[in-house]
């Protein structure tokens, strides 16, 4: 019998809401956004255009949004999740067919007043997909094999989309997001050994598919040395920046291989190594702080959230911040291959930033409704 979604607590009003809102993870996303929009007039020469005055007015925007997502009732999320992901796979469909190339891939979708990139949506809609999945499953049931069937089902329609244009970046985001949502929902570990083995027997098939250039960065990632003017000169510079800082960097606006324009995309992907080069291992470390003082606030309204679906969206996005953070610095450190993944809030990038500051109002949603409870349904 399908029963009514929320009809265990009543609606709080704006007030409450408001009082109760998490306005120590609202400040820290301030700062950090804050200090991407310095670094962004740095890296422009100081600046406001072309970078600093976008990023300040999507953050504007992107606030507005946070905040009328946080308001919601996290029993509405519940209701329209699998709406929202379908939405945002049909849009990924649109790319598919009709999509703005750039940079050699087709990400995008021109609307003339506002460009949008529907693999960014998809990262928070899968989210809500699988938290609304789980939630109407027992923990017997989701222990049967058949019962994982459907959620990889969710994750690989996506996944196979954003590969297709081509995004590795963020196809890796999707997969490993998911699988943690798919984990903390209660997933054997041995149905993901069993996935992971599928996947790496099928590795020699897709790197046949994989394009010259995505090819050309697993090379350059093995050996920089190369190509040192061709294929390996982003990551050559990147850490060139990053050691020139050294412990208190050389100071804001002063970072030679920034403003003499040696560091590729370095108000996107390589934007952390700017802030490396101007204020060195300290202001990285304060960078990083903030960070990890989010994935905090985000995993403890996780462990808060009295409903099995707000507990796993606010684990899915704050995992998925995990990801941004971890994927874009080991990027720039030579850790990783080159995969095109934005530092979270910092970055320049309008989808992104509308993205991440819509995932940080979902979390401010569970923390404000942790106490509501939401009885399993399914249908």
């Amino acid at each position: 019998m399908v029963q009514e979604i929320g009809r265990a607590a009543p609606d709080l009003g704006i007030l409450r809401k408001l009082l109760l809102m998490n306005w120590g993870l609202i400040a820290l996303v301030l700062m950090i956004a804050s200090i991407g929009v310095a670094i962004l007039y740095s890296a422009a020469g100081g600046a406001w255009s072309p970078w600093a005055s976008r990023q300040l007015t999507r953050l504007a925007v992107g606030l507005v949004v946070m905040v009328a997502v946080a308001l919601v009732d996290v029993r509405h999320w519940l209701r329209y999740a699998y709406l929202i992901y379908g939405i945002a796979l049909v849009l990924l469909v649109v790319v598919d067919v009709m999509g703005r190339v750039g940079g050699g891939a087709q990400r995008w979708l021109d609307f003339g007043f506002i460009q949008l990139q529907p693999s960014e949506l998809m990262k928070v809609a899968v989210v809500l997909a699988l938290a609304r999945y789980f939630h109407g499953l027992t923990l017997d049931q989701v222990g049967k094999l058949l019962m994982v069937v459907p959620p990889i089902l969710l994750i690989a329609f996506p996944v196979a989309l954003v590969l297709r244009q081509p995004n590795l970046g963020t196809a890796m985001l999707l997969a490993i997001g998911s699988a943690a949502v798919m984990f903390s929902a209660g997933v054997r570990i041995w149905k993901f050994l069993l996935i992971g083995g599928a996947a790496g027997a099928a590795i020699p098939v897709a790197w046949s598919f994989l394009k010259d250039y995505q090819k050309r960065r697993v090379y350059t990632f093995l050996d920089p040395s190369q190509d040192p003017l061709g294929a390996g000169y982003n990551i050559l510079q990147s850490k060139i920046a990053l050691g020139s800082g050294g412990v208190f960097g050389k100071g804001f606006l002063n970072g030679t291989q920034g403003q003499l324009r040696f560091l590729p995309e370095m108000q996107t992907d390589f934007i952390f190594t700017v802030l490396a080069e101007e204020f060195g291992m300290v202001g990285c470390l304060v960078l990083l702080g903030l960070y990890v003082l989010v994935l905090i606030y985000g995993f403890a309204i996780a462990v808060r959230a009295r409903s099995q679906f707000g507990r796993l969206v606010a684990i899915g996005i704050t995992t998925q911040l995990f990801l941004y953070v971890f994927i874009n610095m080991a990027m720039v450190m030579g850790l990783v291959p080159i995969v095109g993944i934005p530092l979270p809030l910092v970055s320049y990038g309008g989808t992104a930033m509308l993205t991440l500051l819509a995932g940080a109002g979902l979390l401010l949603s569970v923390s404000i409704h942790r106490d509501v409870e939401i009885p399993r349904w399914h249908g």
